[in-house]
C-alpha cells in the first residue's frame, strides 16, 4: 500500500474540498491493516483529517482483524457521538486495499459480523482497489459499491459516490 499512500492522500484531499457544505457534518477515521490493525487517525471532522503517512512495511494483509477492530472502532465512535448528543447516521466504511487477504478462510466471518444487519451500526461497506487488488475479494467486501483505480476510478470520486449512496441519513 506504501505506493499508493499518494493517491490516497490526494483522493481524501479532494473529497473532502468537493463537499465542503457537509464538511461538518462528515466525520472520517482511517485505520490501517497492514500486518496488525490500528487506528491511524481516531474519527473527526472531514476539514481536521490530516495526511496518511506511509506506513512501515509490514507482512499480511489480515481482513479478518480488520473486520473485527472495525466493528469494535464503529461501536465505540456511535457511543461517543451520541453521549455528545450527536445525531448518528448509518457509518460508511471505504475499505481499500492493495492485495489479497492473508487469512482466505477466517476473514468472511469477521466480515460478517461487520456487515450484520441486526447490528444498529453495521456500516454500509464501498470497496477500492488499488493496482491488482483481487476485484472477487473486493466484490464480496464492497456489496454497497467497488471500485478499481486501475478502471481508472479516482479515490475521491469513489468517496463522494459512497457518501452520496448512503443519503438520506438512516440513524442508528
Amino acid at each position: 500500500m506504501i505506493e499508493h499512500i499518494d493517491e490516497l492522500n490526494a483522493g481524501l484531499r479532494e473529497f473532502r474540498d468537493a463537499v465542503p457544505s457537509a464538511a461538518a457534518q462528515v466525520r472520517v477515521g482511517v485505520v490501517g491493516f497492514a500486518g496488525v490493525p490500528r487506528l491511524l487517525h481516531p474519527l473527526r471532522p472531514i476539514a481536521e483529517l490530516p495526511e496518511v503517512t506511509a506506513p512501515r512495511p509490514r507482512v499480511g494483509t489480515n481482513f479478518g482483524l480488520a473486520f473485527t477492530f472495525l466493528r469494535t472502532t464503529i461501536d465505540g465512535d456511535v457511543r461517543a457521538l451520541k453521549a455528545g448528543q450527536s445525531p448518528v447516521c448509518r457509518p460508511v466504511v471505504f475499505f481499500a486495499s492493495d492485495g489479497r487477504p492473508t487469512d482466505p478462510t477466517t476473514w468472511p466471518a469477521a466480515y460478517a459480523a461487520l456487515a450484520d444487519p441486526d447490528w444498529s451500526a453495521s456500516p454500509t461497506v464501498v470497496a477500492f482497489g488499488f493496482g491488482a487488488a483481487d476485484d472477487r475479494t473486493l466484490s464480496r467486501i464492497g456489496v454497497s459499491g467497488v471500485f478499481l483505480s486501475r478502471d481508472g476510478v479516482r479515490v475521491a470520486t469513489a468517496l463522494n459516490v459512497s457518501v452520496t449512496w448512503s443519503t438520506p441519513c438512516e440513524h442508528v
